[in-house]
């Protein structure tokens, strides 16, 4: 079976969907019987053309210098940053004065799109650190840099706002990908774009948020109709969604119930960089010294230096998670300063996460405690480094309103650490028992939920939860999750139409 996995989203960032989706490349590439291969698209730049292709493989090698220079500017064409700016602005000035018929749309609607091949062999180096070693272990280089690439020219967002566009007027349009040779084809979102007849789509369905809760996200009208109209041309098309969880997956078929009978659940990965730590704290306050959020407005600097030497540890909370406020910053925050003022003066809230949509009423309380000094915002920091983090915090706060998944407490269990989650459907579903819950909406609940773990009596329930966290979080191991994919990829198969191209 030849599956071609969007590989668009492991450009961005270490954590969440990019993570998930250098995990399953990297599972599918181990995987008997399946051979996958790397679809390479920007969000928001036009992609330089890559070697063609004929039948869909990688036509007879041309004059070498020839190939290794288009490559080049392949890459240099996915790095163009000023680009992507103007693109932005193209699209937005698309939007409110052009409408859908443009040049480029022309070239796009209604047409086979072509995809072009990338031959990685003299580029290795590039896709390593562009696409996976963000997530993966160095021992898997090989493994993923060896297999086959595709590209596409035209940018994601631009497709999406494309359809967002014609879905306004009546019927959302989008290009039709030549997925010649491909069986299978999984996107990490709904996808703006449809596949050949012989190819079937499977969408890796993350979240309903854009739909279910548009008030916390950014750009709201447009990502809520790009999201709604790509999610409606996919499931019109036949197309299969593998949730990250059941209750991702009763909120998709909130929205579409037609898609029950081709709407699974199969849970994400954690990362091999996860594990229980045996380190001492003694790194902590360096850690939080390096990795400061350099946007933050900080004053001075050497207090948790000066704490931790004076009391032997630096005891903090901590929470990871993008600065936005569907992750309910505010409420941890308020419940923060309710215990530094009832019985934990010298608690630090250190917060992992870099500044999201909507931050400004965030940064603004957080200002005054940046300056003064307890609060720290970080950002960029090494797996190695948050596994510490994780593993001696008092704890791991996961507050937030809505999830398809969410790692954090995922992360904080599989490193040794103690999680208290808000009370929502997925964290229930997710963390189990293995973590104690609070009201995301009482930032008093949130503060005596963490009282009681921080009392000196609660040692013995803290050492339940690390113990069953260790249970719970090994669930989502590569080598527990990947059978099921392997088992969902052949049920595919043996319900392929016998004139389509899926098979095992």
């Amino acid at each position: 079976m030849r599956v071609l996995l969007e590989l668009r989203p492991a450009l961005d960032g270490h954590a969440g969907i990019p993570q998930e989706t250098r995990l399953l490349f990297r599972g599918l590439a181990g995987m008997e019987g399946v051979d996958v291969l790397g679809l390479i698209q920007s969000s928001n730049l036009v992609v330089d053309a890559g070697l063609p292709l004929l039948r869909g493989r990688l036509a007879d090698a041309r004059e070498a210098a020839h190939s290794i220079d288009r490559l080049s500017q392949v890459v240099v064409s996915l790095q163009q940053g000023a680009s992507a700016n103007r693109l932005e602005h193209v699209r937005k000035k698309f939007l409110k004065l052009a409408g859908p018929i443009s040049g480029a749309a022309k070239d796009v609607v209604g047409l086979k799109v072509p995809l072009t091949g990338f031959d990685a062999a003299h580029f290795k180096d590039y896709v390593w650190r562009a696409f996976f070693a963000r997530t993966l272990p160095v021992e898997d280089f090989n493994a993923v840099t060896t297999r086959e690439f595709r590209i596409l020219r035209w940018p994601w967002a631009y497709v999406n706002a494309l359809g967002a566009a014609t879905g306004a007027m009546g019927h959302a349009l989008y290009p039709r990908v030549d997925t010649e040779g491909i069986d299978l084809m999984i996107a990490e979102t709904p996808y703006p774009g449809r596949v050949n007849r012989g190819t079937q789509l499977v969408v890796r369905y993350h979240d309903a948020i854009p739909l279910l809760m548009p008030h916390t996200i950014k750009d709201r009208g447009h990502h809520r109709a790009m999201h709604y109209r790509a999610l409606k041309r996919n499931a019109a098309d036949g197309a299969w969604f593998a949730c990250v969880s059941e209750a991702t997956r009763s909120d998709l078929l909130s929205v579409l119930p037609e898609v029950a009978s081709r709407a699974v659940t199969i849970p994400n990965m954690i990362s091999h960089n996860y594990f229980a730590e045996t380190a001492s704290a003694a790194r902590v306050p360096e850690i939080i010294w390096s990795r400061k959020n350099r946007q933050a407005p900080y004053s001075g600097g050497a207090e948790v230096e000066a704490e931790a030497s004076l009391r032997g540890d630096l005891p903090y909370l901590l929470m990871v998670s993008t600065v936005e406020p569907r992750k309910n910053y505010l409420a941890l925050l308020d419940a923060w300063e309710l215990l530094r003022n009832s019985g934990f003066p010298h608690l630090h809230l250190v917060c992992v996460g870099n500044l999201g949509w909507d931050h400004e009423a965030i940064m603004r309380r957080f200002t005054p405690w940046l300056g003064r000094g307890g609060l720290h915002l970080l950002e960029d920091v090494p797996a190695a480094d948050l596994r510490l983090l994780y593993r001696h915090a008092r704890l791991t706060v996961c507050p937030s309103f809505g999830e398809g998944f969410d790692f954090s407490g995922v992360e904080a269990m599989r490193s040794g650490g103690v999680v208290v989650a808000s009370d929502i459907a997925v964290h229930r579903e997710v963390y189990a028992d293995a973590a104690e819950y609070f009201s995301p909406y009482s930032a008093a609940m949130l503060a005596s939920c963490m009282r009681d773990l921080l009392d000196t009596n609660a040692a013995s329930r803290r050492e339940q939860l690390v113990l069953r966290g260790k249970e719970v979080s090994a669930r989502y191991l590569p080598e527990r999750v990947m059978p099921q994919w392997q088992d969902f990829l052949l049920s595919l198969a043996s319900v392929a139409n016998p004139g389509d191209r899926v098979r095992p």
